[in-house]
């Protein structure tokens, strides 16, 4: 799951790192250094994709709040499922 949150100022590479220790545990890894933003891409296993997107957003908001950023309002959410083939070109 990547998931992107959207603000109103620019995130440090030091709050970034700490995103990034913060999804460690769950397989992820952070982004959004000098922007308006920032992502983690992290693992979370469900049933469903909605069931997904709720366990990764709580992930990501959770890691956020440890790292210290402010909780902005999700602006993307991707999906890939373990039955997606990613080495397949389209």
């Amino acid at each position: 799951m990547s998931v992107v949150a959207e603000g109103d100022r620019v995130v440090s590479r030091e709050e970034v790192v700490e995103l990034a220790d913060a999804v460690a545990p769950y397989g992820g890894i952070a982004s959004g250094m000098g922007s308006t933003m920032y992502g983690a891409q992290v693992v979370v296993e469900a049933a469903t994709s909605d069931e997904a997107v709720e366990l990764a957003v709580a992930v990501v908001q959770r890691a956020a709040a440890t790292a210290g950023l402010p909780v902005w309002p999700i602006g993307r959410v991707e999906t890939i499922g373990e039955d997606d083939d990613l080495d397949e070109a389209p």
